[in-house]
């Protein structure tokens, strides 16, 4: 986010402001299924690119309605437009949920952890998705294939309830006919014209043959999911410390002040979303937390 000057300031003295957010426009509105969907923002002020890392959320403020944590579903590479896919889920997702194109929104940000995008150079990769947790996952996948020669197999493991819950169909189809990445997708219950697989998500793995010690794998989706995604590849001889999941909660401020995104010991907007399985599975097995 640029910084925001305070007239009481030193002069050419930039104070930050986390908690002010900067006016952007929406210049497209795509929806994906029926409870979600996709903006593309520009910066109202025309201030350029808004860079970003691959797993890092904005704050989206509707304004007259409130706050809401999403992540950003764009490429790192291309920051502007900045791009969010968005469930609706509450009174503010929503509330956006009826922009218009040429609407305005305030946005804050980016927060949060990343990706380990970079650590991963030179290892398999695999990527776990279900539902809306491919959203958050898109950035890595743009930015392994835009580096592809740097990383050895690529996978993408994809499950969603239903085929009319898919996210990015037209994307899909293109990753599944490159040569150099394996895509999978499932979905928990079949129409009658879907040919692909049915079953939960952990179902694809089964076949699955990891070089452990040279894989990484990164998750997201649903904590129940996640947890079990989780076990399987530790099944598989994958240490901890190489599966990253991205954790969601009810994020206020972005900035570890207000407490809603607490997690046991940490705050998931500023420690977090990402983190390494070792971080959290003792948290993600107590049902109070």
């Amino acid at each position: 986010m640029e910084p925001v000057f305070d007239s009481k300031a030193a002069p050419k003295e930039a104070v930050v402001r986390p908690m002010v957010p900067e006016i952007f426009r929406v210049e497209k509105y795509r929806k994906e299924t029926h409870d979600t969907y996709t903006l593309e923002l520009k910066s109202a002020s025309g201030t350029g690119e808004h860079r970003f890392k691959a797993g890092q959320f904005n704050m989206l403020y509707k304004f007259g309605v409130g706050e809401a944590a999403i992540s950003i579903s764009g490429d790192p590479s291309l920051p502007n437009p900045l791009i969010h896919t968005i469930r609706t889920v509450g009174s503010v997702t929503k509330a956006m949920s009826k922009l218009k194109v040429g609407d305005t929104i305030g946005v804050r940000g980016p927060f949060g952890s990343c990706w380990p995008v970079q650590e991963a150079v030179g290892n398999d990769v695999v990527i776990i998705a279900g539902g809306i947790g491919l959203a958050p996952l898109r950035p890595v996948i743009y930015q392994v294939l835009a580096e592809r020669r740097k990383y050895g197999k690529v996978f993408l493991f994809y499950g969603t309830r239903t085929p009319d819950d898919l996210l990015y169909r037209g994307e899909l189809e293109k990753w599944r006919a490159r040569f150099d990445m394996e895509v999978l997708v499932t979905v928990d219950r079949a129409s009658s014209d879907w040919h692909g697989n049915v079953g939960v998500v952990t179902t694809l793995l089964k076949k699955l043959v990891l070089d452990s010690d040279n894989t990484v794998a990164m998750i997201c989706g649903p904590e129940i999911m996640m947890r079990f995604v989780a076990m399987d590849l530790i099944k598989k001889e994958m240490t901890l410390d190489r599966i990253y999941v991205s954790m969601e909660r009810n994020m206020k401020c972005g900035i570890g002040l207000c407490g809603h995104c607490q997690y046991g010991p940490t705050f998931i907007c500023k420690d977090g979303p990402v983190y390494t399985y070792d971080q959290v599975i003792e948290l993600l097995a107590r049902r109070e937390i």
